[in-house]
């Protein structure tokens, strides 16, 4: 690979900016530098794999709690407190 190719290559290589939540930057980081990564190459691994696949490289999934069943569950249950008809219960400290 001559000086030219690599600069040539260099010019076409874009700039992504995340957004990312401070705490979780410096977990992933952690966890990066162990595999002996940094965040644009574990990036990238995930990029590619995505291609590869075309779709998201592991499961989605939907928090059960977020399920339309307990959805109806908790709207009936703030119903109720907004007509006051709540009981009390001893809440149970471990």
């Amino acid at each position: 690979m001559t000086l030219y190719s690599i600069y040539y290559t260099m010019i076409y290589m874009a700039q992504v900016n995340i957004r990312i939540d401070d705490t979780l930057k410096e977990k992933a980081e952690a966890l990066f530098d162990e595999l002996g990564l940094n965040i644009t190459t574990a990036f990238t691994v995930f990029v590619k794999e995505a291609i590869r696949r075309r779709g998201i490289p592991f499961e989605l999934t939907l928090d059960p709690f977020y399920g339309e069943r307990n959805m109806r569950v908790l709207e009936e249950s703030v119903r109720d407190a907004d007509a006051g008809r709540l009981t009390e219960h001893e809440l149970i400290e471990d």
